[in-house]
Formats: C-alpha cells, sequence, structure tokens
C-alpha cells in the first residue's frame, strides 16, 4: 500500500488524533461525514488494536511495509517490544530533523532530507528512514542553511525534546540518547499494536 496522500484533517477526525500536533483538526471532535456526529458503533477489540496502529503509522508517515518490518526489528530487540517499537520509529532521520524544529511537518522533513539538504555526521544522508544513533550530530548542508522553510520552522519552533541538543547559530542538532516512553506520545497504547501483529 502506497503512502497516504489524502485530506490530513478528514484522516485526523476520524482516528481521533492531531497527525500535525497543533490540533487544529480536532476543533470538530468526531468523525468526519454527514453521520460522524451521530455514529455510535461498538468498536470490537480487533478495531481497538486496528486503530492503535493505524494512528502510529500515520503519525510518523510510513506505509505498512515498512511499519511491520520496523515492528519486526523491535520485537528481536532485549526489552520491552512497544517501547523499542517506539524509540525506533522516533530515532528515524526524518522524524529527528522534525523534532529539531527544521521542518513543521514530518512530511516536510522527509522531503528536506530527501533531497540532500541534511548531514549525520558531516555526511550527506538522503535516506528518511536512516536509524540515527546516540551520540551523532544532524546538521544541514551549507547551502540549504538559508531556506526559507527551515528559518520560518526555526521561528515557529516553541519545545525542544530532552533527548535532543540544538544550536541554532550552526543549525546541527545532537541526539544524546533514546527518548523514555513518557517524552513520546501519550496517546498512543503500543500495547494493542503487539497484540495487533501477535495474532
Amino acid at each position: 500500500m502506497a503512502r497516504y496522500t489524502g485530506p490530513k484533517f478528514k484522516l485526523s477526525r476520524r482516528l481521533g488524533i492531531s497527525l500535525s500536533g497543533t490540533g487544529k483538526e480536532l476543533k470538530r471532535p468526531f468523525p468526519p461525514g454527514q453521520h460522524g456526529p451521530n455514529q455510535r458503533k461498538k468498536i470490537s477489540g480487533y478495531g481497538l488494536q486496528l486503530q492503535e496502529k493505524q494512528k502510529l503509522r500515520h503519525m510518523y508517515g510510513l506505509n505498512e511495509k515498512q511499519f511491520r518490518n520496523l515492528f519486526d526489528k523491535a520485537s528481536n530487540m532485549a526489552g520491552i517490544a512497544g517501547e523499542n517499537f517506539m524509540f525506533l520509529l522516533e530515532s528515524r532521520l526524518d522524524n529527528l530533523v522534525y523534532r529539531l524544529g527544521w521542518s513543521n511537518s514530518r512530511a516536510g522533513a522527509r522531503q528536506l532530507v530527501a533531497h540532500g539538504h541534511v548531514t549525520v555526521d558531516g555526511k550527506k544522508v538522503d535516506i528518511a528512514s536512516y536509524s540515527v544513533q546516540p551520540g551523532q550530530v544532524i546538521g544541514l548542508r551549507e547551502r540549504s542553511r538559508n531556506l526559507t522553510v527551515v528559518k520560518e520552522a526555526v521561528e515557529s519552533r516553541n519545545f525542544t525534546p530532552a533527548y535532543l541538543e540544538v544550536n541554532d547559530q550552526a543549525l546541527e542538532g545532537k541526539y544524546i540518547r533514546l527518548p523514555e516512553r513518557s517524552e513520546l506520545a501519550q496517546e498512543i497504547d503500543e500495547k494493542q499494536i503487539v497484540e495487533f501483529y501477535s495474532r
């Protein structure tokens, strides 16, 4: 299945979660469509698991195959599979570019990476799914530092996670450590996702 390119606000309302992180989509807190406000359908256990999986998948903008492969990798690691999965998603290069505040969305961050604007430890990396290791330094190439989209994103940034260190003068960021579960999306129940894939 290809990456979702349809209306993001509709998708956010259907899943009941703000995919942009701004919360603007949820001004109407019910599913889209003519019968949205009046839906009282009871969701089965499988439906709840599927919904949690779709929330997380669309939040990070992955297609199903990428998502499943990353889950399988997390399952083979030592520790709690669900938390490992969240840490692997958070360690993706496109996500960290978004977290550093160089883009206003993960889709925009993915584009910055794909177009060759981003470096890791001084070397150009144009693979959005590149897994950044703690201690590595993410930067923008010299010619990319004056991009309007980057400047606007940096000016509108209001929060940087504790597991990242940002140098706005050099436009560099360091991935200090793996995040803790409490620092990641609280509206996601990763145990449901583990159960979904363990069927």
